[in-house]
Formats: C-alpha cells, sequence, structure tokens
C-alpha cells in the first residue's frame, strides 16, 4: 500500500512551498505555483512564460519559442512536487531522479505571454520509482506531453 500524506491534502501551492518541496531555483525553476493536487496522484503545475526568460536570449531572438526540453523540466518539477508533498516528512533530504522520458510529442510553439497548464497523473509506483504521464496545455489546448519515469533518491 502506498504511503501517502493525506493529513495535509491542499488544493494550491505556491512558489515559496515548491522550493522547500523540491531544490530547483531561478534560472531553473520552471513552475510558479501548482493547484488541482490529489496526493499520490496528481496535480496541475502553473508556469507563466514571461519575455524575460532567459532562454529566450538565444531561443530564438528573433521569434521566442518556449524550448520543449524545458516544457518536460516543467513536467518532471510538478511531479518531482507531488511526489515530495505525498510523501511528507519522510522524503526531508531526498531527490528525484528522470530515469526516462517516452512518447514525448510538441504540439504546438509556447510563446511569451502563454500560461503552460502541466497536468501530471501518477501512471504507477513500485517502491522509489514513480511513473507519470502528463499533458501541458496552453488555452486548454495539449501543446506537449510525455510519459517519464523518475526515482527518489538519498542526497
Amino acid at each position: 500500500m502506498d504511503s501517502v500524506n493525506n493529513t495535509t491534502d491542499i488544493q494550491e501551492i505556491d512558489a515559496q512551498r515548491i522550493m522547500e518541496l523540491i531544490p530547483h531555483r531561478y534560472p531553473f525553476l520552471m513552475i510558479d505555483r501548482m493547484v488541482d493536487i490529489v496526493s499520490g496522484e496528481s496535480a496541475t503545475g502553473i508556469k507563466n512564460i514571461t519575455m524575460s526568460e532567459p532562454c529566450f536570449q538565444g531561443h530564438f531572438p528573433k521569434r521566442p519559442i518556449f524550448p520543449g526540453v524545458l516544457i518536460i523540466e516543467a513536467m518532471a518539477q510538478t511531479s518531482a512536487a507531488l511526489v515530495m508533498h505525498t510523501l511528507g516528512e519522510s522524503s526531508e533530504g531526498k531527490l528525484v531522479y528522470f530515469m526516462s522520458v517516452q512518447n514525448a510529442r510538441f504540439r504546438k510553439p509556447v510563446i511569451p505571454g502563454d500560461q503552460l497548464n502541466i497536468h501530471v497523473n501518477k501512471h504507477a509506483r513500485r517502491g522509489n520509482v514513480w511513473k507519470f504521464n502528463s499533458e501541458a496545455k496552453v488555452n486548454k489546448e495539449i501543446v506537449a506531453e510525455a510519459s517519464y519515469a523518475a526515482m527518489i533518491m538519498d542526497d
């Protein structure tokens, strides 16, 4: 049976709490907020895409497009924060490492002014390995999707 942190189920996690859950910091923190959280199951990460993103200096100066690899990273960070939230205090001092990415698809460019809504759903869990399916949407339209696995490791 999965150990979940049901006593602290909440509907929203702000950026400050996300930084307590995962070690990422600017300029590599890819989610601003999480909503619709169901511990051990699903969550939605929110990423506001602004012209001040460091990647736009080179990707691409005349037509800024948010890189697909950073969308995948935002998916992974949303999942990692969900895992850490789910595990609660037992997760302190641990990191979530990417193991694999499958079926990544990029359907539409993401540009400054867009708001990414990153929907992550746990597909499976075996021990310290978690598998997720994810869709990133802008204005309810899928712009990217992927399946991936991650492992919880002691630091």
